[in-house]
């Protein structure tokens, strides 16, 4: 276990080049219990592959990740499927088995846990495994589908499923792409709260990869309440004024981070690449 004083997340000058063309290129960055980043840019800018190299999922050429304390590049494929399965991930789309019902699709992390867990003697009973993935079905208020198939929901209870089973093991890291990608607003904004929701109630960490601004401004500019099961303003009653520090902003370009900083500083910067994804309209 990582010393708790630890980063979750950090990454040091880290290098991956296909051919002439760079994935990523001297990215550093840190990640702590309760932090967010938002991280934007176009297309084939660096976003995915970064969530990918962050879980080992693709090699990197130079440079250093640690991932709850563990050096990624250095680990075995066992190992690294151990450390891998610590983390919650929302792929693009949902991700979801159609093959599987709601409720399988949502146990299926705690079930990955314990073929990894070597400590057989704490892995949750199956009726333990039930009520996690019903609690988390609940958290996404979706309890009521859990013996649905993906195919007979929608594609917003689709994303809200992905959330519950990217939680069900209560990660300290959960890893974001594109989590309201093709949602109409209205369904976009449910997405972006229950995931404010998940940081403010485990005080998770995020790195939430989105074309949409307006995601990063939720994240930024509200905080969930606990205790009145609602969003309201970070910082304080006037929302104009109120902001979460916690919520920082990346704007990556040709595999490059070229900002990183608060809303307020995003929306400052003179950088005409980086003003391309200041977008308030829904």
């Amino acid at each position: 276990m990582p010393d708790e004083t630890e980063p979750l997340l950090e990454l040091n000058g880290v290098n991956l080049k296909f051919g002439n063309t760079w994935a990523l290129r001297n990215v550093t960055l840190k990640l702590n219990a309760g932090e967010t980043r938002i991280i934007f840019g176009s297309a084939g800018s660096g976003k995915t592959m970064l969530l990918k190299a962050v879980i080992g999922l693709i090699p990197i050429d130079s440079g250093d990740i640690k991932l709850f304390g563990q050096d990624v590049a250095s680990l075995q494929e066992q190992e690294l499927y151990a450390v891998r399965s610590r983390a919650g991930f929302l792929f693009q789309e949902g991700g979801l088995f159609d093959s599987l019902s709601i409720g399988e699709n949502v146990e299926y992390p705690l079930l990955n846990r314990q073929v990894t867990d070597h400590k057989k003697d704490g892995a949750p009973s199956a009726e333990e495994v039930d009520k996690r993935v019903r609690d988390a079905l609940r958290f996404v208020e979706l309890e009521q589908t859990y013996d649905k198939f993906p195919s007979e929901v929608s594609g917003g209870m689709r994303r809200r499923v992905g959330i519950a089973r990217a939680v069900v093991t209560e990660p300290p890291l959960v890893l974001y792409d594109s989590p309201t990608a093709g949602l109409d607003p209205i369904t976009a904004n449910i997405i972006m709260a229950l995931i404010a929701k998940e940081r403010a109630v485990r005080n998770s960490a995020s790195l939430i990869v989105t074309h949409r601004y307006q995601d990063g401004e939720l994240m930024a500019n509200f905080q969930y309440d606990a205790k009145d099961e609602e969003l309201i303003p970070a910082g304080g009653a006037s929302q104009k004024d109120s902001s979460d520090t916690r919520t920082k902003f990346i704007v990556m370009k040709e595999g490059q981070i070229v900002f990183f900083g608060t809303r307020q500083e995003l929306e400052s910067s003179d950088d005409q690449y980086v003003k391309r994804f200041i977008r308030h309209e829904g």
